[in-house]
């Protein structure tokens, strides 16, 4: 059983940067592969970025590429998620969310694929 509780989010202007946090709690925090997906209002959610259990390994949504950094610290039981030149289209609720990966497994990047979720954290960018 892993527990996320996203932090970090808040209102900023157009080109601006946040730094999403998602803090996991259990001791296996290095056996899962961790994402990041976003859902806007109206919308379906929508994946982000994800890293693998090491660390090494990242992938990114085409809108986010280049803007959004994904990492880990597997010693403090964390994942990042870096936001730089933000948009107002960028505008919507961040989850975190883990998969446990055995080594070799691919990065998921569909929301089924994943076993727990955080609560989420509002982020608002104004034009």
């Amino acid at each position: 059983q892993v527990q996320l509780a996203e932090s970090g989010g808040g209102l900023v202007q157009a080109g601006a940067s946040l730094r999403l946090s998602c803090a996991a709690s259990g001791r296996t925090f290095s056996s899962y592969a961790m994402g990041w997906f976003r859902q806007a209002p109206g919308k379906d959610r929508e994946f982000a970025a994800t890293i693998d259990r090491s660390g090494i390994a990242t992938y990114y949504a085409d809108s986010v590429k280049g803007r959004f950094t994904i990492s880990r610290d597997n010693a403090k039981n964390l994942v990042y998620l870096q936001m730089n030149s933000l948009k107002p289209e960028d505008t919507a609720v961040y989850y975190c969310a883990a998969r446990l990966s055995p080594v070799g497994s691919g990065l998921p990047i569909l929301p089924t694929r994943y076993d727990y979720w955080g609560q989420g954290t509002q982020v608002t960018v104004s034009s």
